[in-house]
């Protein structure tokens, strides 16, 4: 099935180390993440779920399902967006996180929004 161009959403992530929540001596690096999900369709579309594939530096998989973000399922009307933060723990210093969102759309249509991968990493750790 082809998705049209009425279901169109977006998303963007920028991402922060946090070292006084970090502690590299226990090998434990704390990452706050801010993400910006836009409908830039013409329905809007309510997020229902989220998948999340994170990989640490070691190459060490975890998955995380769930309803929602946050404790939230947004409607999102077209044009409009929804940011949210939240954060995540890794073992080393670098990672990478992606995924995607269930959405469900006003015309009762569902689709995955893809969440394209983006990196973790504590400054300096990358040359």
């Amino acid at each position: 099935m082809t998705i049209d161009s009425s279901y169109c959403i977006d998303v963007s992530v920028s991402t922060n180390y946090l070292p006084e929540q970090s502690n590299p001596e226990q090998n434990h690096y704390a990452f706050a993440y801010e993400v910006t999900i836009a409908n830039n369709g013409a329905i809007a579309a309510q997020l229902l779920a989220r998948h999340w594939v994170i990989t640490d530096g070691n190459g060490k998989v975890q998955e995380v399902r769930g309803s929602g973000v946050i404790g939230e399922q947004p409607l999102i009307p077209p044009g409009h967006r929804h940011i949210y933060n939240s954060g995540v723990v890794l073992a080393t210093q670098v990672g990478s996180m992606q995924g995607s969102y269930k959405m469900l759309a006003e015309d009762g249509q569902t689709f995955d929004a893809p969440i394209a991968p983006f990196r973790l990493a504590v400054p300096g750790a990358l040359h």
